[in-house]
């Protein structure tokens, strides 16, 4: 029988396929940080039950770590109880924990692929909705809830239904400044913040295979945005060379007989999808949001959309968005003047993020009236930044290079965007107070914002 390839993965994971009901589905690796850990692991406690599995277990801190002075307390006091206590909790149940100082600390879904711990065929979860990032390596990987953190520390399994599926095809050659941000955003602005919901969604097509890992971890990170389960993109020699050599890939014979599995790894012909979407890359260009969620986007040159081309029910939350916004439908986005610019999160945070900034802005400088936040998603991302000389670059444009974590990405640290300022934003969501109480967040590529750094308004990479 034909088989996609998440059918592939999903069939060697159950364990036990309930009647008219879920399967139990397991495990592999199961990432943690300071946030949705500390009532799954007082959940466990409570019940005298211990950790299933540790050694299965990766943790990190991320969220609410400061992304300056790090060497020093933490100033916010709930950040640090949390930091805390995920030091607690895994020296009491021996997990791995890379925490603040540690060479590999970082956010969650960058140092998993960066350390060799994901890989192609197995089941990711982390209590992080975004962890369907590591899709990109032909893993089934998706978020869980606090409660469902608990049932794999206990058990190292799941209960899960089957989603649907969809594929999503991109074919041909990309235009000048359009990133792999600006097919997943306009992915988004075509189907909607909802048009993948109860899907497990393959990317497919030419263009996806053209991108680099690093590309095509940022747009399985924002599946989640179209409501998708979890993104995956068939691995092929790219996501091989990537995985080789890493501090936890397979070496020697075990490599080659991974490797052997994973060139199984694919869709076969006639493998049947729920639902299937043709994009053509050429219709693709820099894409920026104009309102409180990652569907509504655009081109950067075109005009926010009027409401007579909604229907009746999608209009009170236009309405609504836009003025939060402070923006005008018919109006283009084009030229409004901007106060922050954030490149960093686990969607555009990667070294290749950073590199393609530095080489844009060398030589440039920021527009005066503008704060600019680089923040690396790695200490290995920071210091290969800084060994490569991109630190440098940053600090003749007036960026500000910072320390590794999720910052501004949403308001749960000291990085915060204050009320009324518009912040361009390489992050994945633009939902109302996401970046602080107040903030007007604007999602974009990494080049879109380091060129509107540069003109201290909305400007095209194509245009400075």
């Amino acid at each position: 029988m034909k088989q996609t390839l998440f059918e592939k993965i999903w069939n060697k994971h159950i364990v036990k396929t309930i009647d008219d009901g879920p399967s139990v589905l397991y495990i592999d690796k199961h990432l943690i940080h300071e946030v949705t850990s500390p009532q799954a692991f007082a959940g466990i406690k409570k019940r005298g039950l211990k950790i299933f599995r540790p050694q299965q277990i990766v943790a990190t801190a991320d969220h609410n770590v400061p992304t300056i002075n790090q060497h020093l307390p933490i100033k916010e006091n709930l950040s640090k109880i949390q930091v805390d206590t995920l030091i607690k909790n895994c020296a009491e149940n021996d997990i791995e924990l890379y925490g603040l100082g540690h060479p590999y600390q970082g956010i969650v879904h960058v140092i998993g692929p960066e350390l060799g711990i994901t890989q192609p065929g197995i089941t990711i979860v982390c209590g992080d909705s975004h962890t369907s990032t590591h899709g990109a390596f032909g893993a089934i990987a998706f978020g869980i809830g606090t409660s469902e953190v608990e049932m794999v520390f206990a058990t190292q399994c799941l209960l899960q239904t089957k989603p649907k599926q969809m594929r999503i095809n991109v074919n041909g050659a990309l235009k000048k400044g359009v990133l792999s941000k600006d097919i997943v955003l306009y992915i988004l602005s075509k189907i909607s913040a909802s048009g993948a919901t109860g899907f497990a969604v393959e990317y497919a097509g030419s263009t996806i295979r053209n991108l680099s890992m690093e590309a095509r971890m940022t747009v399985c990170n924002m599946s989640i945005e179209m409501g998708a389960r979890c993104g995956l993109i068939a691995p092929d020699e790219t996501t091989f060379n990537y995985v080789k050599g890493k501090k936890f890939a397979p070496k020697g014979e075990a490599w080659i007989k991974a490797l052997k599995d994973w060139k199984q790894l694919f869709s076969d012909d006639d493998a049947v999808f729920d639902e299937e979407i043709n994009i053509n890359a050429a219709d693709i260009m820099p894409m920026i949001t104009y309102g409180t969620n990652p569907g509504m986007g655009m081109g950067i040159d075109e005009c926010i959309p009027l409401e007579n081309v909604l229907n009746e029910n999608e209009k009170p939350a236009f309405v609504k968005a836009l003025k939060y916004m402070g923006l005008q439908a018919g109006n283009a986005i084009m030229g409004q003047k901007i106060d922050y610019v954030f490149i960093g999160s686990c969607t555009n945070s990667r070294i290749e993020d950073l590199r393609l900034v530095a080489n844009f802005v060398k030589g440039k400088q920021k527009a005066k009236e503008v704060e600019v936040w680089i923040v690396p998603g790695s200490k290995q991302v920071e210091q290969q930044a800084i060994a490569e000389g991109i630190d440098k670059i940053f600090e003749a444009a007036g960026f500000q290079l910072r320390q590794p974590g999720c910052s501004a990405c949403l308001g749960m640290n000291e990085d915060k965007i204050p009320a009324g300022k518009y912040c361009i934003s390489t992050s994945n969501r633009n939902f109302e107070g996401r970046q602080g109480a107040g903030a007007r967040t604007l999602l974009a590529s990494p080049l879109t914002a380091a060129a509107s750094a540069i003109k201290g308004y909305v400007a095209s990479p194509n245009a400075t």
